[in-house]
């Protein structure tokens, strides 16, 4: 017997073609804005799983990302929306995105060209290490 997938919990929306419309309703009424209305989003390589960053979306960044093929972000310091890659060149490519169970976090998956991170690393995360005490299941 195989293994049927789970059903969406959200279904599928169609974007209109206009690029210039607005976040469908089923979307927009299902995210969790925090106080600045913004969602963080959490970025990861597609291929390997590999968390690359985190950013902030409002309903517009996240129209932008799901109907152009290309990572949009709200910039809370410069209040303003960015791109990923239109400066540096290190552009992420959206292959899937997917709401939390609370509605308070995004998974954007992405096909990343060069580095993630503004400082020139890979993702965001590498050489930030902690040291911790690890966990050990019994």
């Amino acid at each position: 017997m195989s293994e049927q997938p789970a059903p969406s919990p959200t279904p599928a929306v169609e974007f209109p073609s206009d690029p210039a419309g607005t976040l469908p309703e089923s979307i927009s009424g299902a995210l969790k804005r925090d106080s600045a209305g913004l969602v963080a989003a959490i970025i990861q390589q597609h291929d390997t799983n590999e968390v690359l960053m985190l950013g902030w979306m409002d309903d517009e960044a996240l129209r932008r990302t799901m109907t152009t093929g290309r990572v949009t972000f709200y910039s809370r310091s410069r209040q303003e929306y960015w791109r990923k890659g239109d400066t540096s060149g290190h552009v992420q490519f959206v292959k899937s995105v997917a709401l939390d169970c609370d509605g308070d976090a995004l998974l954007v998956r992405v096909d990343q060209v060069g580095a993630a991170c503004h400082t020139g690393t890979r993702t965001c995360f590498d050489g930030r290490d902690f040291t911790v005490v690890t966990g050990h299941r019994d």
